[in-house]
């Protein structure tokens, strides 16, 4: 059963409140807490292509087997973590508080700043870089990114990225089955629809 969209979101001592909060070990304090001023959006789903698994969720919770032998052997002392993950059906997870650090850019810059983890905020999207999302990704999405661009004053539209953009030659997410107008465009209708959120 697919879980119903919300129309609105709000975020609550910096967690999502619609969101299934799963606390990660892997996070830790940004330097500057007041400094979030950009949006990162990635693609994950182990193994990869494969969709509805525990396996992300124990990726980033650091419960993941990655003993000798085992099918993730090849993970074995990866820590990471992002901030939301959302799901092909739109169900959200946040594993870290927006204000703290989640480890999700590795190496990576941004007009000219590097360590993208302490200034931005993390979003997964369960896929590949070759398939196409969800509409119930893109609505969640839209959806959220209208919230922390009214919640965080730092956050603007302009400076909404993907993994592919602050760490090319690395990473390729969330890739070309991720239509950049098509989420730019329910954007602006959520932002439309709601005009106290609207970024001035």
């Amino acid at each position: 059963m697919e879980p119903k969209l919300n129309s609105t979101v709000s975020i609550s001592d910096h967690r999502l409140v619609t969101a299934r909060q799963l606390p990660s070990p892997h996070f830790d304090a940004r330097p500057d807490a007041d400094d979030i001023s950009l949006l990162v959006i990635h693609c994950i789903s182990l193994p990869e292509g494969s969709y509805g698994s525990p396996y992300v969720e124990q990726l980033f919770l650091g419960s993941l087997d990655t003993s000798p032998g085992s099918d993730f052997a090849y993970l074995d002392g990866l820590r990471v973590s992002s901030h939301l993950v959302i799901r092909r059906d739109g169900a959200v997870e946040q594993y870290v508080p927006f204000n703290q650090r989640a480890w999700h850019a590795g190496k990576s810059s941004y007009c000219g700043r590097t360590r993208c983890n302490d200034f931005s905020i993390g979003i997964e999207l369960e896929g590949t870089d070759q398939d196409r999302y969800t509409e119930a990704q893109y609505q969640q999405l839209a959806l959220i990114t209208a919230a922390l661009l009214s919640h965080y004053p730092q956050l603007r539209r302009d400076r909404i990225v993907g993994h592919e953009d602050i760490a090319p030659g690395r990473k390729t997410d969330p890739g070309r089955g991720f239509d950049w107008q098509r989420y730019r465009n329910q954007l602006q209708a959520m932002e439309n629809s709601c005009p106290e959120q609207e970024k001035l």
